[in-house]
């Protein structure tokens, strides 16, 4: 989202405020997790077919109809909301089903799975910056689409439950778990807090670099920097949390993506001290992100995973 932030800021959208078009993004991450919280107890009940291929296809469409859109209130609508509400619904239960199949190494299985989140942060990136000078901005953002196209296929063809859809439970948003269960409640609180922030520094470090007077190339470079990093990250916490345990790791990466901040917040115009922060907070971050679902997956069933893990 960084890279295509930044490009709005600079061209279609250049006579709006970075605010104003940083509403569009936080209106797509929060469809995400907010949508997730009904999407999860959905996908409890009923299972797959109510959430993984109508996300796919809202997802696709959203991406090719951000190839054409030219107005503020087109971007919101399209990608804002179409694309927020699709990942919502593609998130949850390709997390959840990971959770059914797998106990003992389930932190490992997960932050594998996991890494295409950073995968993706590297191609997409790389295909705007490679296509965009012979092909332009919207037909770089359409064969993107066709690379959503692809994956989302190959994701409906693929994933699958193992544990059947339990239509007793209902599809109710379970609030009274916060109530119930004091522990349930202190890492809900805390995972909130934590993703709060760390989509701060991975949708605006590209447009903090371009502000500060770094070419576009090595602008989206730090955000690639990121994203490389975060693979590494994500892989790395599942085998530790195994090992570890998932809580300790969980806490002890916060804390280091608390200090990494820092850098940021000292790195003026420095190149070398910005790579350093993209690279640091890249495979910080990416280390809560692998073992965020499987902390909540130790202190649930796993017929709830799906309602508990997106609350």
């Amino acid at each position: 989202m960084g890279v295509i932030h930044a490009w709005l800021s600079s061209h279609q959208l250049s006579n709006h405020s970075y605010a104003d078009i940083g509403w569009i993004f936080s209106t797509f991450t929060f469809l995400v997790y907010f949508g997730s919280v009904q999407i999860g107890p959905v996908f409890d009940t009923y299972g797959l077919k109510y959430t993984l291929i109508p996300g796919c296809v809202g997802l696709v469409v959203s991406v090719f109809l951000f190839s054409i859109c030219q107005e503020y209130w087109q971007y919101m609508l399209d990608w804002g909301i179409l694309g927020g509400m699709s990942c919502c619904l593609i998130f949850t239960p390709a997390i959840v089903s990971i959770g059914h199949w797998f106990m003992q190494r389930r932190a490992l299985a997960t932050s594998l799975a996991l890494t295409a989140g950073g995968i993706g942060g590297i191609l997409f990136p790389l295909i705007i910056l490679r296509l965009e000078g012979t092909l332009g901005f919207n037909r770089s953002l359409q064969v993107i689409g066709v690379v959503c196209t692809l994956l989302c296929a190959l994701a409906v063809a693929t994933i699958r439950t193992r544990l059947p859809a339990n239509t007793k439970s209902g599809a109710s948003i379970d609030v009274l778990a916060l109530l119930r269960d004091p522990v349930y409640a202190a890492t809900t609180a805390a995972i909130f807090f934590l993703e709060l922030a760390l989509f701060i520094p991975v949708t605006y470090v590209t447009s903090y670099a371009l502000d500060a007077g770094f070419a576009p190339s090595r602008a989206y470079g730090f955000l690639i920097a990121l994203n490389a990093a975060s693979i590494l990250g994500r892989a790395l916490s599942g085998a530790l949390a195994d090992a570890w345990g998932r809580f300790r790791v969980m806490l002890l990466t916060a804390a280091a993506c608390t200090l990494i901040t820092l850098l940021w917040l000292g790195a003026g115009r420095s190149g070398a001290l910005l790579a350093a922060f993209a690279a640091a907070f890249g495979f910080a971050s990416g280390s809560i992100v692998g073992v965020t679902p499987v902390c909540v997956a130790q202190i649930c069933r796993t017929e709830d995973y799906g309602k508990r893990v997106k609350f």
